[in-house]
């Protein structure tokens, strides 16, 4: 007569399995989030040097939660589960332990550690403070260690141990094609401040002082003055400067500047100018494409020349198309000459590890692409779904 799981230790069982189950999917909908997450990790524990294994290590722990969570709830394996679970939730209570001591520690001054303040345990979704992430597993590692303890009371589904092993695989197969698909194309949810339909003019872009220039000049005979625009006096024949002459200048501002809520973007040419306000603008009624290289020396190639083409078929339309990297001067430069780009790409200059990472976070692809008109994005796609001609 096989056992029988007590009803007690059957809802523990599935409620933690529940709560696998939905921060794997909250992750695996946005793996190369958590794969930057992962890399923020590395970086604030001095470990830099992890940068090209970020992402693999964000798959595998996405594909663990998953393969755990559902072996936990349909009974594949128990004991290995059960294992799983507390070796699991044993390493991230106490990483979870330090990064809230570490936090308070900063809070007060004390040390700057540079810890993640955003755990990403349930990816974009649900956002939690350090403090907030360790009392979580607080709650979470109790029931797992009782799952742990009683997990002789859990019978096993009733399958060879082939038939077993093939459903683990089935499970893992399922959280690989799952993160897969999401990885080559844009999340199943856009949790950034650019997704489509949002008006990103208040929060990025800083408006520029528009000033009202006057020039007062002097009839040397008469002594009558007038006053004339910037326009007006460009339109002066020869003679206006024999019979007049310069007395003052008055400067009015029409509409002051206006700083952007969110600071740190913008789109500068190699003079230093910046482009943003006059791509990103509500006074723009062209359809503006803008390509995001958060990375150029990591960018697919052939992603590159999908965005050659479009660039191409946009010169036809005359819609601009342009670039925005973090990357620097020089390997812009190198970078145009390589791919023969006949499209500007300009610079946000930011602090490598610090950010801000607008560039990055705007798009889960490198590159990815922006549709904007009049401020607001009308679309967005990773370099593999690129449209073929421009809207």
């Amino acid at each position: 007569m096989s056992k029988k799981e007590p009803v007690w230790l059957k809802i523990i069982r599935i409620l933690l399995a529940c709560v696998f189950l939905y921060s794997s999917y909250a992750k695996a909908i946005d793996p190369v989030g958590f794969g930057i997450k992962m890399d923020e990790y590395f970086n604030s524990f001095g470990m830099g040097f992890m940068h090209p294994l970020s992402q693999f290590l964000a798959i595998c722990a996405i594909l663990c939660e998953f393969v755990l969570g559902c072996m936990m709830l349909f009974r594949v394996k128990v004991n290995l589960a059960s294992w799983g679970y507390l070796l699991f939730m044993t390493f991230f209570f106490f990483l979870t332990m330090w990064l809230a001591i570490a936090e308070f520690l900063e809070v007060r001054g004390i040390h700057d550690f540079g810890v993640v303040k955003d755990c990403g345990c349930f990816g974009a979704e649900i956002k939690l403070s350090n403090w907030q992430t360790f009392l979580k597993n607080v709650i979470i590692i109790i029931p797992t260690i009782i799952v742990f303890a009683k997990r002789k009371l859990i019978p096993d589904i009733r399958l060879t141990e082939l038939g077993k092993w093939l459903a683990i695989a089935v499970f893992a197969a399922i959280a690989i094609c799952f993160q897969l698909h999401f990885l080559r194309h844009l999340p199943l949810k856009d949790h950034s401040d650019w997704k489509k339909g949002e008006y990103v003019v208040d929060s990025f872009i800083e408006k520029p002082a528009v000033k009202e220039v006057v020039f007062v000049y002097r009839n040397s005979k008469t002594g009558e003055e007038m006053t004339l625009s910037q326009d007006e006096l460009m339109e002066q024949s020869d003679s206006f400067y024999t019979d007049y002459e310069y007395v003052d200048r008055h400067d009015s501002v029409i509409t002051p500047y206006k700083a952007a809520k969110i600071p740190g973007f913008n789109m500068l040419d190699e003079n230093g100018a910046d482009h943003a306000y006059e791509l990103i603008s509500p006074d723009n009624e062209q359809y503006t494409y803008i390509l995001y290289v958060s990375n150029l020396k990591e960018v697919n190639p052939k992603g590159v020349e999908k965005a050659k083409a479009l660039a191409a078929k946009c010169a036809e339309n005359d819609y601009p198309f342009v670039a925005v990297t973090n990357s620097s001067e020089e390997e812009i430069t190198a970078f145009v000459t390589m791919y023969g780009l006949d499209f500007p790409i300009y610079q946000n200059p930011i602090d490598p590890v610090k950010g801000p990472f607008m560039v990055r976070d705007a798009v889960r692809s490198n590159p990815g692409l922006i549709l904007f008109k009049k401020g607001v994005v009308l679309e967005k796609w990773a370099w593999r779904d690129f449209p073929s001609e421009a809207k």
